[in-house]
């Protein structure tokens, strides 16, 4: 199917936004221009007063902590998992993991998200059919917690979830190991986790580094800091790894990072509220690491917004580091677009050009903050807001259009998301 965007300001990846038009064939842009007499186009969208920019990539969350939103605020880390979290997601079966992430699919098409790389379990196959039923693109992989009991029966899971899986729903979905991180995966486990993973060529996405506690466990029980001893296990040696949070680092971290051409999934929102401390994003990016951007769960952040996250980024660094140049609006974009879709594998995605994925996010420029319109990367970054999205596309297809999902029933999701979290926590 051929569609015309048409008349919109596009965000070209040189961040120059040209009023101009966006040539959708198939799946894929064709071109960004004028509008050849030979293109017949079965579906027109107005793109006057919008701004067209590539969908936002979710680099790092756990969709089906939907559930979870507002449960258990104004905690520690390890207070917040150990006595609030894990009992309840203990609880949960596969209903739950279905409607909760049909929950956050609402959201993140809302937020203009069309790709999210999510990390979760059990029941991973039902997060699979909410991305098959909603459009987005998903790369999923089953949180492996390596000391608990049934830690293989988790591994087995995250086997089993990639060859069912991965390259399922047309292309849009992709399948990772997850295991959860080095404090709940011994280097054994890790490395049968490594051995699994690479058999397959799948990628790596687990937590690194998220908090200081988790430093200093490190050195008390292995004498090294995480990324040392989770190298020697192998885990980075394979096709790649997304690494979550990397906040505490030191000079060996990041030459780790780098000698292994780790992707960083940075969650500024959830690290700010649960006071785990500030990434050293500019000197990762001054270094040519891809650094992402993530929301990290709907229950430690506590939303899905994409945008947020993106002026999170470019305001958070420039009060910890007393420098305004330290992340540019553009470079914050970039990291919610261009280098998400990079730091979660996705090719050919997050840049709007042709022969990339027409995965297309549309605002409606058409209120007080949009204007007036010196700069309109910076009106995206530090005055817009997520409802000003009014059109998602993803792979060519519309989920959104005005407002109105297209592939999702709202109403139904919402009812059976509140039945689900009443169960569990009450």
């Amino acid at each position: 199917m051929k569609t015309l965007i048409k008349d919109a300001y596009v965000l070209l990846p040189d961040g120059t936004t040209p009023r101009t038009n966006i040539l959708i064939d198939g799946d894929k842009i064709k071109a960004i221009g004028e509008v050849p007499e030979d293109f017949r186009p079965a579906k027109i969208i107005d793109g006057r007063n919008h701004l067209a920019v590539p969908g936002f990539v979710n680099a790092h969350t756990h969709a089906s902590m939907t559930l979870l939103r507002s449960y258990a605020d104004d905690m520690n880390l390890m207070d917040w998992l150990n006595n609030k979290v894990w009992p309840v997601e203990a609880k949960m079966n596969e209903d739950d993991i279905y409607w909760g992430a049909m929950l956050a699919a609402v959201e993140m098409i809302e937020g203009g998200t069309t790709a999210f790389a999510d990390m979760y379990g059990p029941y991973m196959d039902k997060v699979a059919e909410v991305v098959a039923d909603s459009g987005l693109r998903g790369v999923l992989c089953r949180g492996i917690i390596g000391v608990a009991p049934d830690g293989e029966k988790k591994l087995d899971e995250n086997v089993s979830l990639y060859k069912d899986f991965n390259g399922a729903a047309d292309g849009r979905i992709t399948v990772m190991f997850g295991p959860h991180a080095p404090y709940t995966c011994p280097p054994a486990f890790l490395k049968k986790v490594a051995a699994a993973a690479q058999s397959l060529g799948a990628e790596i996405h687990i937590h690194m580094h998220e908090t200081q506690a988790e430093i200093e466990g490190s050195l008390k029980e292995y004498g090294k800091r995480p990324f040392a001893w989770v190298e020697e296990t192998g885990l980075f040696d394979g096709r790649g790894t997304l690494a979550a949070h990397c906040v505490h680092l030191d000079d060996h971290d990041i030459e780790i990072i780098k000698k292994h051409h780790i992707r960083v999934a940075h969650n500024p929102g959830s690290n700010m509220k649960l006071a785990s401390g500030t990434a050293p994003v500019p000197r990762l990016l001054k270094e040519g690491v891809c650094v992402a951007l993530g929301t990290d769960g709907a229950s430690s952040n506590n939303n899905l917004d994409m945008l947020e996250e993106i002026n999170l980024a470019a305001m958070l660094h420039k009060v910890h580091t007393l420098d305004p140049l330290a992340v540019p609006a553009r470079t914050a974009v970039k990291m919610g677009t261009e280098y998400g879709a990079e730091a979660i594998g996705l090719k050919d995605t997050g840049r709007l050009e042709a022969g990339c994925k027409a995965d297309i996010t549309l605002f409606d420029m058409e209120s007080a903050v949009w204007y007036p319109r010196h700069d309109l990367v910076s009106l995206l970054t530090y005055a817009a807001h997520a409802d000003s999205v009014d059109t998602v596309l993803v792979d060519g297809k519309v989920l959104m259009e005005n407002r109105e999902l297209t592939t999702l029933d709202k109403e139904r999701i919402f009812f059976e998301a509140q039945r689900c979290a009443e169960r569990l926590t009450r």
